[in-house]
């Protein structure tokens, strides 16, 4: 196997944009010329067959196969043989909770972290990637066994992280008020705010944004900083908490 290679999309669909029209040019290069088919894992929404459809549609436009693991009798199997996985967007209480019932996290972690095939996910299948669910924006209409995802980076990501809004009267939390609330408990790691539009890159032990929009890093006990396309990542990748899980 090569280096762990992912591509974690805060969405799927950009305004103005049809489903991934905004980061396909960055799938393409992503995955390349030696992948030709991606196992999609369409968990995070109910109507998974229609999922499956739309996904099939854009991966196929983009000239790879699509196969859904849900249309799989062996889960597992599917996994182990696949050559590139995308975790789809949706409700992440659901997505994680159909990976630990269908025995994935640890078959997922061996193919990207080991074999180093490419790992794509968008809005949940971002947040399952990191460390843990805890800094999603989704209600837990299900319970997983655990928050703990697939750990494929040592910290954790806010997909659609949104900027408060000055002119609101809306008198809930802001977003950066709620990853603070996170950070005020011991030992919790990095939070990662991907605006829409934004995307991580990471190759082994490097990391880049990517996108058209910027994000804003929040660090345990330290002022958040604002960063642009093109920012280097890569020391967040360097923790030990990834070898604790």
């Amino acid at each position: 196997g090569g280096p762990r290679r992912l591509l974690l999309v805060s969405n799927s669909t950009l305004h103005g944009e049809g489903y991934l029209g905004h980061c396909q040019q960055h799938i393409k290069s992503f995955l390349g010329e030696k992948v030709k088919r991606v196992l999609f894992v369409p968990y995070a929404l109910h109507d998974r067959d229609g999922y499956a459809r739309t996904a099939r549609e854009k991966f196929e436009s983009l000239g790879y196969g699509l196969d859904s693991i849900h249309e799989s009798c062996d889960p597992v199997e599917a996994v182990r043989k696949s050559e590139a996985i995308f975790i789809g967007g949706g409700n992440t209480f659901r997505l994680l909770k159909a990976l630990y019932d269908n025995s994935l996290i640890q078959e997922i972690r061996k193919r990207v972290l080991e074999d180093g095939i490419p790992y794509m996910g968008s809005s949940a299948g971002t947040n399952v990637a990191t460390i843990s669910i805890n800094t999603t924006n989704d209600m837990p209409i299900v319970y997983p066994p655990s928050l703990q995802a697939l750990g494929l980076v040592p910290f954790n990501i806010n997909p659609h992280y949104l900027d408060p809004d000055v002119k609101s009267t809306h008198m809930g939390e802001t977003r950066e008020e709620r990853i603070r609330q996170y950070h005020e408990e011991p030992n919790t790691p990095p939070v990662l705010g991907l605006r829409e539009g934004a995307m991580l890159l990471v190759e082994g032990d490097k990391a880049t944004l990517q996108g058209v929009t910027g994000a804003r890093l929040f660090l345990r006990g330290k002022k958040p900083t604002e960063h642009e396309p093109g920012t280097d990542f890569s020391f967040l990748l360097i923790d030990s908490n990834l070898q604790n899980l």
